[in-house]
This record gives C-alpha cells, structure tokens and sequence, in this order.
C-alpha cells in the first residue's frame, strides 16, 4: 500500500523523466493542433486606470464567483506609482491573467497541462494533467498564476459541500483531488460562456471583475470585433500593454 501511495499518478509524474513524457505530449499537441478549431474570438480586456479607484470590487467579486481559495486570487489591484512619473500618487491597475498570444507558461509545461484554446485564445489549465510542479508559475512574466495548496476559508461551507464552476466541471472542493495541488489562474470566467464560446452582458453572463467594476474601468470583449467596446476604446484613447519588450503579446490593454 505505502509503494502505491508513493507511485501516485501526480507524485509518479513529477518525479519520474518528464522530459520523455513531454516528448511524447508535444507530439500529440501537435496533431491536435493540426485540427484545431477556427479561430472565432480574441477575448480580452481593456482597463481604465483613470477610473480605476483601487476599490478592489473587483478581485472580491472573482473570488466569489469563482470560489477560489486563501492565496488564489485572478485578479489582483496594484497600488504602485507609475515608474518615471512626476509624483509618487499611485495608479491603481486591476491585473487578471493576461491570456497572451504567445504565452511564456506554455511551452514549460512538462506535461501539455496549460495551452492557449484555439477558438478564443483563453489560456486555460488542465487540472487533471496538472503535476502542480509550477514551471508555468516562474514562467509569467505578469504573475498571474497560483498553486493551491488546498487551504480553505473558515467560513465557507465544508470540504466537499462547496462546487466551483470553474470550466464549467463543478467539481467539489475535495482533500487530494484536483485542483488541490494544481495551479490556478483567471480564466476570463469562461464558464459563462453559451454553448457556442458566447458571453452575453446584459444576461449577466460576463466576466465577474468587468460587470461589478463601480467605475466602469474594466472593459471585456472581442479585441478582433472592430465594433467591440474594447476596440473602439483601443481607437479612442492611448494604450499601453505591460513588459511589451517580452514578446508575449498580452490581451490586456491599459488605459492612460
């Protein structure tokens, strides 16, 4: 019994040559890709930090609506002063993931775990192919990940009563099963989405952060719709994107 406790699927695989086990998923990434879906959306945000008042509503209403743990948050506010501007007043930035075209926590997945979706661009995590060895957590550049290491709220119902959405999978919040163990990341609240990868906003199925902002400073959308909010704010105003030198591409634009 103690040799199968040891050679636990997660324990088995993040000890064991993850290299020949990366090879072998690389591989069938590779096919999968090759049938990959149309791309149909570029989800992403635009944040306002001339409205943004460092309330944090927004990382509040994340975690309600995705349930997330002591030490997991999907959005975090900074309260830094800008680097080189004339005072030290800060700007409040609201940061999710950023779901980059080209994701440095990708390709440092030993076990294909993290990948980018094909048909909207959200980077997601497969929690049962997760090892939570956290290469993807030192891989992002904007420290946007988090590993669960299964704490809970005292408050909140009990291990097992307390089903998250989160891709849609419910999963009960259960000692030793995933993602207890895995890291966790924003997904854009992709559990709202219809059956056909759509989010409706004045049915209420929009991002948590984007639709309790009090100051309106979260916009969400289709950053390839030329009519979209986030668009025509991206025409409207100046933006910047954070650590461009990267290459990373990030989906998260931010208002100046």
């Amino acid at each position: 019994m103690d040799l199968i406790r040891l050679t636990s699927r997660r324990d088995f695989l993040k000890h064991a040559a993850v290299g020949a086990v990366a090879g072998s998923l690389a591989a069938q990434g590779a096919v999968a890709a090759a049938t990959a879906p149309e791309r149909r959306h570029r989800w992403g945000m635009v944040i306002d930090t001339e409205r943004c008042v460092g309330c944090e509503s927004c990382v509040i209403a994340c975690k309600v609506e995705n349930m997330t743990p002591p030490g997991v948050f999907y959005t975090t506010v900074t309260h830094e002063p800008l680097p080189g501007a004339p005072s030290d007043k800060p700007v409040f930035m609201a940061k999710p993931c950023f779901h980059c075209e080209e994701p440095p926590c990708v390709p440092v997945c030993p076990v294909n775990a993290t990948y980018k979706r094909p048909r909207d661009g959200i980077v997601v995590v497969d929690y049962d192919r997760c090892i939570g060895c956290r290469y993807c957590v030192a891989a992002c550049p904007y420290g946007a990940r988090y590993a669960d290491f299964g704490d809970d709220y005292e408050l909140l119902p009990a291990a097992g009563q307390a089903v998250s959405p989160e891709y849609k999978q419910y999963r009960a919040r259960v000692p030793g099963a995933s993602p207890i163990g895995n890291v966790r990341k924003c997904t854009f609240c992709l559990h709202l989405q219809d059956d056909n990868g759509e989010y409706d906003r004045d049915a209420g199925r929009w991002p948590a952060c984007a639709k309790t902002c009090p100051g309106h400073a979260i916009h969400f959308g289709d950053l390839d719709d030329p009519e979209s909010e986030v668009s025509r704010l991206l025409r409207e105003r100046n933006a910047v994107r954070l650590k461009e030198d990267l290459g990373a591409e990030p989906n998260v634009y931010y208002l100046l």
